[in-house]
């Protein structure tokens, strides 16, 4: 029983290309995924409600499949989280992001029948569906990379992000100040200060609302030359994360013939003797060699490491041919 459920998890779990029913139920989960987006745009359409029985009873047979799919991952939770007890373990796949999904995209086809009076906002939720997808196709490269990127530059993305809002806030704030009086329907409070500049920063501007003072049209053309620069910050964090990452792939790459090459990780610990060695102090099994190493949330370039921190990572290739 025990390896029948280890099989059961293997398949719905997001599969290598080796397994094939794995892959293949990958494959199903996405067309069945598809179609029931599909039917639920279909149903907006009222020139389709002549076959809304057919529609009904597709969605009803893709829900079934989403239903079986969550209890199977229910029943095998503790797989995905080995070192939880099965009741905890599938606890925390319920709270989980993926947890979440499956089961807000299941609950919104039973709840109309719950609370007819609120059908039409509870189908809404079926949408969510769709965020499986990024789990399904995460295994791929380019969603690795972006994940990737992101959670390393994240902090960096972190301090940007406060440095727009304190200066949304400031602005907003001067804005209502100096418009209050002139156009008191326009800017009458904090929170259209705001939307204002949200939309100045961010955009170019709707126009539904502008200053007509002097004193605000000088502060506006200060606000729009600031914002170009703070938007301009997350941008270039994250391009530069791309191209830190595209770059130590290609260092990677070369380094040897990747047909022959395997990767290892070793997390360098307090009692590990290595702390403050230098890299070319160490010595590496022949077969091995050093390419990078993780530092906290950065990657580093074995040329730009003098000796190893605690907790550093070292990233080792390693020759499987020889």
């Amino acid at each position: 029983m025990k390896d029948y459920r280890k099989r059961i998890f293997n398949i719905i779990e997001i599969g290598n290309k080796d397994d094939k029913p794995s892959a293949l139920f990958d494959r199903f989960i996405v067309v069945v995924i598809f179609i029931n987006l599909a039917v639920t745009l279909a149903q907006t359409f009222e020139q389709l409600s002549k076959y809304s029985v057919v529609l009904n009873t597709i969605e009803l047979i893709t829900i079934v499949i989403f239903l079986i799919e969550y209890i199977l991952r229910l029943y095998t939770a503790d797989y995905l989280y080995p070192n939880e007890k099965k009741g905890k373990a599938q606890i925390k796949f319920i709270l989980s992001v993926y947890g979440l999904i499956d089961l807000f995209s299941i609950i919104p086809y039973f709840l109309p029948f719950i609370f007819p009076s609120g059908a039409v906002a509870f189908r809404i939720f079926r949408v969510i569906r769709i965020f499986r997808l990024f789990k399904i196709n995460a295994q791929y490269d380019a969603f690795n990379v972006i994940t990737s990127v992101l959670n390393e530059k994240k902090n960096q993305l972190i301090s940007s992000m406060c440095m727009i809002l304190i200066l949304m806030t400031a602005s907003s704030l001067c804005m209502y100040s100096l418009e209050h009086e002139a156009q008191p329907e326009q800017f009458k409070n904090a929170f259209s200060g705001i939307w204002w500049s949200v939309s100045t920063l961010l955009t170019v501007g709707y126009g539904d609302i502008y200053p007509v003072t002097v004193a605000g049209k000088i502060m506006a053309i200060i606000i729009s030359f600031l914002g170009v620069g703070m938007v301009a910050i997350p941008t270039g964090i994250i391009s530069a994360g791309f191209v830190e990452h595209y770059t130590e792939m290609k260092v990677m790459g070369s380094a040897v013939d990747e047909s022959g090459i395997e990767y290892i990780t070793i997390r360098i610990k307090k009692d590990s003797g290595w702390i403050g060695l230098g890299i070319e102090e160490v010595h590496y099994p022949p077969e091995m060699f050093p390419v990078m190493v993780l530092r906290e949330n950065e990657r580093l370039p074995i040329n730009e490491v003098s000796s190893f921190q605690e907790n550093d990572a070292l990233v080792l290739a390693v020759n499987s041919i020889s």
